[in-house]
């Protein structure tokens, strides 16, 4: 009989908190989101959200054209995140964040192009876009830029650009502050000491 009984509480436990209703996500601000493709957290927050914003994302993305939401929706779609995979309208949507300006959309078609990601790779266009986003200031692009210089990619004339851009750049992170002054050393062996000593002296 206890037994029973037992099984019986269980068992409207569980059905109880099936049924409890979700609580009401607010969507995000703007800055909020920049903030979350900043950090790379933006997947991890709508999958953490439990997948209720979609709508509201897609409308954002699709109806209003906003940056930061077409860059959103079009790396859910590429990753198949709270929606069926489709990476090339994926692509798009991050395409026409970056045609508007978002720089993080632009870095990451740099690095898509680079690394072979759901296109082919291509240097040359890699090259463009990691230039393009370093110049607005995205530190991802900025390190990646000097790498692909160490390459062989780009031209001469860039080297004091990127070397000034990142040597001027604040870093918090420890490691990553470490990495950039090997790279920056790296880098200041290929260019002329007049335009390394410029580059130190002008930020921008």
């Amino acid at each position: 009989m206890k037994y029973w009984f037992v099984v019986a509480l269980l068992m409207v436990s569980f059905f109880t908190r099936a049924e409890e209703p979700l609580q009401a996500v607010q969507i995000y601000t703007q800055d909020e989101l920049l903030d979350l493709i900043k950090k790379n957290k933006h997947l991890e927050r709508v999958k953490a959200d439990r997948c209720q914003l979609t709508r509201d994302i897609e409308d954002r993305a699709v109806k209003l054209h906003l940056p930061a939401y077409e860059f959103l929706y079009g790396d859910m779609l590429a990753w198949g995140v709270c929606v069926d995979r489709d990476a090339e309208l994926g692509m798009y949507y991050i395409r026409e964040s970056a045609k508007q300006g978002l720089v993080a959309a632009i870095e990451q078609l740099g690095r898509y192009y680079h690394q072979g990601t759901f296109v082919q790779k291509d240097e040359e266009k890699a090259y463009t876009y990691i230039l393009r986003a370093a110049e607005l200031g995205n530190l991802n692009a900025q390190l990646r830029l000097i790498d692909m210089q160490l390459e062989g990619n780009g031209s001469p004339y860039d080297f004091e650009n990127a070397y000034r851009w990142l040597h001027h750049a604040v870093i918090a992170d420890k490691k990553i502050h470490n990495q950039a002054a090997q790279k920056l050393k790296k880098l200041e062996q290929l260019m002329h000491p007049k335009a390394v000593k410029a580059a130190k002296a002008r930020a921008y």
